[in-house]
């Protein structure tokens, strides 16, 4: 054991839990009606609760386990055989376990802004518990498990390139946003603007300090490596910041609070998976391109494919992390073959797991709240609270 690396990735781990909690839970809370806020906040500390239970009791074997290439087994569930002696590499596995858990926490919360002001509170908890265990944890354990993309495996000596999450965050949530956006359709009303955008801004900034423990965190080590990590990932969300208040400033006259802070969880989100394969010159450009790139995929999914993704997280996380990790390929840091090859079979897994899961907890529980519901909002309806005495 490395003391240094074991204190530094504790931190790191209090900072990935502090990005959904309380940081996505404002970012994402800021942007819906008032009658919904309290909502959002409870899927996002539900989903937590529930996720760490989940990824204790089979997740983390399933994820890291010694399987084969495709599963990782259950020889690790509810830790069995994992005490304060274990080790992973120079840090203890216990802590190990509690890094990955904070991944394994914020994936299935990401999902939460594609069915917003929609989706019942039972549904999203069953169906996000079962979909970090048979969806995100398998994947877990492909790229970074030592499975079947990982290096040696079908892609040949060099596997997949992905830092941080861009396929194994981003992509996942961010094409499970897309089905069920789809297979619940749009809201009945989509004519209000976010309640609260100071909500939206500090959630942001949040998300900002947490992801320093989110990519400088995924070193696993407390050396060079993790510095630049966090260097080119604050680089990055500067740099996309600016260009989506620019590109938006240009095409509607203003730049809005709302439109910066997204740019910054665009340059984040495509930095994540490149953050430990590039230098400062390279995350200025990626994240200089995600601002617009995102905010074109925003405009595509909602005023040309007329879906209602509600909070753009395929637009935003989705078209970011998939970026993020071809431009890896981009600048040489890895092969085209194993980046495509990954995002290409990762992406049908995905859809098709999402897809199968949506509909099977669906026979058991409503998906979509009834229409007073949703009418009269679901803080008042599904929880018997108000965010505030005059709700909008």
């Amino acid at each position: 054991m490395n003391a240094a690396d074991t204190a530094w990735i504790i931190v790191a781990t209090a900072l990935v839990l502090f990005m959904t909690l309380p940081g996505l839970a404002l970012f994402y809370g800021g942007l819906v009606r008032a009658r919904n806020v309290l909502s959002v906040f409870m899927h996002c500390f539900a989903i937590a609760c529930a996720m760490s239970l989940a990824w204790f009791a089979f997740g983390y074997s399933i994820a890291f386990g010694d399987g084969n290439a495709v599963w990782g087994g259950f020889g690790k569930a509810l830790l069995l055989g994992i005490d304060t002696e274990s080790l992973s590499g120079t840090l203890p596995e216990i802590l190990f376990f509690a890094f990955q858990m904070t991944f394994a926490i914020i994936t299935p919360a990401l999902i939460v802004g594609a069915y917003v002001e929609r989706a019942s509170f039972g549904w999203v908890l069953t169906f996000s518990t079962l979909w970090m265990l048979l969806c995100y944890a398998p994947v877990v354990h492909w790229i970074w498990g030592g499975g079947m993309l990982a290096d040696g495996g079908i892609f040949g000596e060099t596997g997949a390139r992905d830092f941080a999450g861009g396929i194994v965050v981003h992509e996942t949530a961010g094409l499970a946003a897309i089905v069920i956006a789809l297979m619940l359709g749009p809201r009945r009303d989509k004519t209000k603007p976010p309640h609260n955008p100071g909500f939206v801004m500090i959630g942001a900034s949040m998300l900002w300090v947490g992801w320093f423990g989110f990519n400088g965190g995924s070193q696993l080590a407390a050396d060079g490596g993790a510095a630049m990590a966090i260097v080119v990932t604050h680089l990055s969300a500067a740099a996309a910041s600016l260009t989506w208040a620019m590109w938006e400033r240009m095409k509607h006259g203003k730049a809005s609070l709302v439109g910066l802070v997204t740019g910054t969880i665009a340059g984040l989100a495509s930095i994540t998976p490149a953050s430990g394969y590039v230098g400062p010159v390279e995350a200025v450009v990626i994240g200089a391109i995600a601002g617009i790139l995102c905010q074109e995929a925003v405009n595509l999914m909602r005023g040309v494919l007329q879906i209602d993704d509600t909070l753009d997280v395929f637009a935003v996380h989705g078209v970011g992390g998939i970026f993020g990790t071809i431009m890896i390929a981009v600048f040489g840091a890895g092969s085209f073959a194993a980046q495509l090859g990954s995002l290409a079979i990762v992406g049908v897994f995905t859809v098709v797991v999402t897809f199968v899961l949506a509909k099977l907890v669906g026979f058991l529980m409503p998906m979509r709240v009834d229409a007073e519901t949703e009418t009269n909002g679901l803080d008042l309806m599904q929880h018997g609270e108000r965010a505030y005495d005059h709700v909008s």
